[in-house]
């Protein structure tokens, strides 16, 4: 063979081995980006189950100075959390020793201090499990038992349902401006409390004196949070429409803006969709994060209250962030499709059962949550048809306390 021939058949198989080597190794980062998604899975999985137990036996110290340890810029707790248990069953047990009206917002709510100075927000029960709430998607009273169940779909903040006396637990220990909104309809203890919607012809009631609620845990003073407008939230007016809602390359202008050009936000955005999407919440007008963040911290998903109102109604315009940019994370892409044929049903069903107030969903919405998860599926099918699985498939997988 001449030399010109034998360089260039060596050529040939330089670039071939090159390839190749560059083909297994980027399949191989692939496969193991996919193990890791399978074993963060699985462990999800293992601890979906929490059995809400009263002690804490390793350790003196209370079940609230343990959860404001548990606080890090992308985690309200770890993966790994043996005492999460105790602490919700002290957010359902332990007594309330002041009562008072609820922060500022729209919809009644009550501040209470539970013992060892624990701040909670306690949301009455306005609905049975299969009344439909009619209208718009972000329609009627807040839902306590939706706060429960997105809790257990999204794990921040924690979240409990509790049983309260309200005669007997809240009233002796009530302000004056909540106890002031206090009555009696029939046999029934009720209250109206103070907020924008709140109104005395409109109160909460409890059966008899016990009142269904949840409760969510206040996080710790030392992490303030920083309240910020969503960039896919909804004008509330007639005939006013948001810029997303008629501007298909909205996304790209939102890309250019902070904290939306660089780090993990977009992204979570993009997440709390899905799941603002499954639980059938069209309500995210603002969210929150921590304080001087600069983008890097999780997003805090304080009010999930306005979901689970109608499992007939699947409000697409919820999905506009995930289809209007066409992106998703590697790994949230992952997960939920180890959640689909019924997977998702279950794993809910099973991780709420524990809770005091269980059933927490109708059949029928357990059932809505398995449809809307397709839905999703096949959106992000469309992107990756549309623009290929590389530039919809995003990987982001920097370390979760270094962010």
């Amino acid at each position: 063979m001449k030399l010109k021939q034998r360089v260039v058949l060596l050529a040939i198989l330089l670039v071939i081995f090159i390839f190749t080597k560059v083909f297994l190794i980027d399949n191989l980062d692939t496969s193991a980006a996919n193990r890791e998604d399978q074993r963060a899975f699985h462990r999800m999985m293992a601890g979906l189950r929490v059995e809400l137990e009263p002690k804490l036996d390793h350790t003196l110290q209370s079940p609230w100075e343990i959860a404001a340890q548990w606080v890090v810029p992308r985690e309200v707790y770890p993966e790994e959390t043996p005492e999460l248990g105790a602490v919700m069953h002290a957010m359902a047990t332990k007594k309330i020793i002041k009562a008072d009206v609820g922060y500022k917002g729209t919809q009644l709510k009550a501040l209470l201090i539970l013992e060892g100075g624990q701040k909670v927000v306690f949301k009455p029960k306005r609905y049975s499990r299969d009344y439909v709430v009619e209208g718009e998607p972000y329609a009627g009273y807040d839902r306590h038992n939706a706060e429960v169940a997105a809790f257990h779909l999204d794990r921040a903040p924690l979240v409990v349902g509790r049983f309260v006396n309200l005669r007997t637990e809240i009233k002796p220990v009530a302000t004056e401006q909540l106890l002031s909104t206090f009555l009696t309809v029939g046999n029934s203890t009720c209250f109206y409390g103070k907020c924008y919607y709140c109104r005395e012809t409109e109160p909460a009631c409890a059966d008899g004196d016990i009142m269904e609620g949840s409760i969510t845990l206040w996080l710790p003073d030392v992490w303030p949070l920083q309240k910020h407008r969503h960039p896919w939230g909804r004008t509330y007016r007639e005939g006013k429409l948001a810029r997303w809602e008629y501007d298909e390359s909205y996304c790209d202008a939102v890309k250019k803006t902070s904290p939306y050009d660089s780090g993990p936000r977009l992204l979570d955005i993009i997440d709390t969709a899905v799941f603002d999407y499954l639980i059938g919440n069209a309500d995210r007008h603002h969210y929150e994060s921590f304080q001087d963040d600069e983008g890097a911290s999780m997003l805090i998903l304080l009010d999930n209250a306005k979901s689970f109102g109608n499992p007939s109604l699947d409000e697409r315009s919820i999905l506009a962030p995930l289809y209007q940019c066409c992106i998703i994370r590697v790994s949230t892409w992952n997960r939920l499709n180890y959640l689909k044929n019924g997977v998702l049903k279950s794993a809910l069903k099973s991780a709420t059962a524990p809770d005091p107030i269980a059933p927490v969903l109708s059949e029928l919405h357990l059932d809505a949550v398995e449809q809307r998860l397709l839905s999703v599926l096949a959106t992000v099918k469309q992107c990756t048809d549309q623009f290929g699985a590389d530039a919809v498939l995003v990987e982001d997988r920097m370390p979760l306390s270094h962010l």
